[in-house]
């Protein structure tokens, strides 16, 4: 099973409690602040913005707490200063990890990072030292025993997606980055609208499987640095066995 895969399951998850104790709507209102200040705050010019907006919306994230973040962004109030940046580095077994990070404070994040790093077996290293084996694309996955694979395969491709394919008991379906808020749209209005959808960096390239206990290293970093309140996203190129998964969901 895919590594990636298997993160974006955890991650998914994770929001629903994330949700619950308000962090994710944290982590949402920076990337709304940070899509409004770098392209305004008309969600029809501004397709970063509407995406954020729609990523807010879908954890029924306030429509108070989504305007206060665009008007943060647009200079209206304070509280704008935030900064967008990607950190990266490796992890237990080599395996390659980016971290997108929203912060005000970049003399605070990059420390803590290091240090989050650096206690799970991993080392934070410098830009581009893994970024080459990553691209960045459209995400979205369906539940496989509720959605029709002849017709999600007809639809996502007519529309312009690049690949639609099953891993474990989910169908996936990718696109090109600037093509996103597209194949949101009209996966919806064919009937089709995602458990899931993101903008995720997708690994090129990716290390061999991962046995039971360097899985649980890996693991506990990603979950480590997705807690971090600057983060917004972690992605990693890893692989984990079927035989593996079971291993490690019985401990």
């Amino acid at each position: 099973m895919s590594g990636h895969s298997h993160w974006a399951g955890i991650k998914h998850k994770k929001a629903l409690v994330d949700n619950k104790r308000g962090k994710l709507w944290s982590k949402l209102s920076k990337a709304i602040i940070v899509a409004a200040k770098m392209g305004g705050g008309d969600q029809s010019m501004n397709i970063r913005l509407r995406t954020a907006v729609l990523d807010a919306k879908a954890v029924s994230m306030p429509k108070d707490n989504i305007e206060r973040a665009i008007k943060k962004g647009t200079g209206e109030l304070d509280g704008g200063n935030i900064d967008e940046i990607v950190y990266e580095g490796y992890g237990p077994a080599g395996v390659a990890v980016m971290c997108d990070i929203m912060t005000d404070n970049r003399n605070r994040t990059a420390p803590e990072l290091r240090k989050v790093f650096e206690i799970h077996g991993g080392k934070l290293g410098g830009a581009n030292c893994v970024g080459w084996m990553f691209e960045r694309k459209g995400l979205f996955t369906f539940a496989a025993d509720k959605v029709d694979e002849e017709k999600l395969m007809e639809v996502a491709l007519d529309i312009g997606a690049d690949d639609v394919k099953q891993v474990g008991n989910k169908f996936e379906v990718t696109c090109p980055a600037e093509s996103y808020t597209h194949v949101l749209d009209a996966l919806t209005a064919a009937g089709l609208p995602p458990e899931s959808s993101e903008l995720a960096r997708i690994p090129t390239t990716t290390v061999v499987d991962l046995n039971a206990d360097d899985a649980r290293k890996v693991l506990k970093l990603l979950e480590a640095l997705d807690e971090h309140d600057d983060v917004q996203n972690v992605s990693a190129n890893f692989n984990i066995s079927d035989e593996v998964m079971a291993e490690l969901s019985a401990t």
